[in-house]
């Protein structure tokens, strides 16, 4: 799964559009890194994480999965950035607050590991923290029931997890924090989009969609930025 992560969800013409778009995206929510010091929890195989160390930031990259780690090392070394990576629990953070962190949050489990995550490593009022979830908040049961129906007739399917946007706003308000902007890629289903393989083509229809409204409404991938408020 490590190994073949990168390739199921950014590959092909939409797939490196989703991939340009979340940096971009992600570059301008956070603003100038450039030596900046970022936490990367759920790092996964590093992309997010790399992409903000092209930019000059000072990036470490936390992950249950080792090997998950042992991919996002080798696209370093490939591309002869720096940041580290380690293995740890993002319930168990081990970082000092005498420095202004940026901290990006993503992964399966995200929406329900919010709560839990140790927030004192973000600095409160002044230097505002942000924070980056990433998750699908559309056709929830549509899209969770369609991967499982995949799975079983052994079908490769992408691992991550649908998540609800009342979920994360409300794990986001109970961390002491509120969320300032958001971004919303997609109308229909990536998959969809996949199926077509045509990046012209997806770039208008979802222009025309979200001419009307629709991609405010129930538009993924969504990425919010999320402010510690001062106390």
């Amino acid at each position: 799964m490590a190994d073949r992560f990168d390739a199921m969800r950014f590959s092909g013409p939409i797939g490196t559009l989703l991939a340009e778009t979340q940096e971009r995206v992600l570059a301008e929510f956070l603003g100038p890194v450039d030596g900046r010091r970022i936490l990367d929890v759920g790092t996964g195989t590093g992309r997010a994480a790399l992409a903000l160390a092209r930019r000059g930031a000072r990036v470490t990259g936390i992950d249950a999965s080792q090997e998950m780690l042992r991919v996002a090392k080798g696209r370093a070394v490939e591309e002869s950035l720096s940041a580290d990576f380690e293995v740890g629990d993002a319930h168990r953070l081990a970082f000092r607050t005498e420095r202004s962190w940026r901290l990006s949050v993503s992964g399966p489990d995200a929406h329900a590991g919010l709560a839990r995550v140790p927030w004192r490593v973000v600095p409160r009022g002044g230097r505002a923290c942000r924070v980056r979830l990433s998750g699908r908040l559309q056709r929830r049961c549509v899209s969770g029931a369609g991967r499982r129906l995949a799975a079983a007739l052994g079908r490769p399917v992408e691992a991550y997890r649908v998540l609800r946007a009342r979920d994360v706003r409300r794990a986001v308000r109970a961390c002491g924090f509120r969320v300032e902007r958001e971004h919303r890629q997609f109308v229909l289903p990536i998959a969809l989009h996949k199926a077509a393989g045509s990046r012209s083509l997806t770039m208008a229809v979802e222009r025309a969609l979200a001419a009307i409204g629709l991609l405010r409404l129930v538009g993924s991938p969504v990425t919010v930025v999320a402010v510690r408020c001062a106390r």
